[in-house]
């Protein structure tokens, strides 16, 4: 095999490496800078149903109502109307 095969070889080796291998460090690193920072790795936000329409909306983005003693969540002012009007139990 001459010398130029060779290097050729060796820089497809490396590159195979890289992109079966490469990547992974960079994800551990950044996990850590997050636990680090105190954020989690877990999901941000999770989903409630609205009790009126029954769609779900990410917490984080619904609109509140406390009623009778509970914290509801609904999609949109709309709903939440709609549920005061008829008084409904949650």
């Amino acid at each position: 095999m001459s010398a130029l095969r060779l290097i050729i070889l060796a820089l497809l080796i490396y590159a195979g490496y890289r992109l079966l291998f490469g990547g992974r460090k960079k994800d551990k690193r950044e996990r850590k800078e997050r636990a680090a920072a105190g954020e989690s790795a877990a999901v941000s936000d999770i989903l409630v149903e609205d009790p009126v329409c029954h769609v779900l909306v990410p917490k984080g983005q619904a609109i509140r109502l406390q009623h009778q003693g509970k914290i509801v969540y609904f999609c949109s002012e709309e709903c939440c109307n709609t549920f005061i009007e008829k008084g409904t139990d949650a």
